[in-house]
């Protein structure tokens, strides 16, 4: 009997369909294209993408390119003007923070700079920033 119970509560729960949970982070190497989403403040349903890729509402796309330095762009397909924390990651592996400016809603980029080439950048903790935001 009980074995039963147990498999009718493990078929339930294999039948559930999963939420997708958040990623802590989303870490973009040099060279990379990414679209996302933000769920309880950091990134989720994150897919690799071609730079020139559509977005779709809600959505945010950030692009990472060794430019005179190392260039950031990311574009923001929903409501909210997000600030969030970025961290780069050197050639050598080491981290360190970055400081970041708000991304505005509505389909509109920043562009962030840096003067050193990363490996990659790390991006987390996204929250809503007051419309208008720039570098909070």
């Amino acid at each position: 009997m009980r074995f039963a119970a147990f498999a009718c509560l493990a078929l339930v729960a294999a039948a559930a369909p999963a939420s997708p949970a958040p990623a802590k982070t989303l870490t973009v190497r040099s060279g990379e294209t990414w679209l996302f989403t933000i769920a309880h403040g950091q990134p989720a349903n994150a897919r690799k993408a071609l730079p020139a890729t559509a977005l779709a509402a809600g959505e945010l796309k950030v692009t990472v390119n060794p430019l005179m330095g190392t260039t950031m762009t990311m574009t923001n397909n929903s409501k909210f003007d997000y600030a969030y924390r970025a961290m780069l990651i050197l050639p050598n592996g080491k981290a360190g923070p970055a400081k970041s400016c708000a991304v505005p809603a509505n389909g509109r980029m920043a562009i962030e700079h840096w003067p050193n080439t990363v490996a990659a950048v790390r991006l987390s903790a996204f929250k809503p920033a007051p419309a208008g935001s720039l570098c909070p």
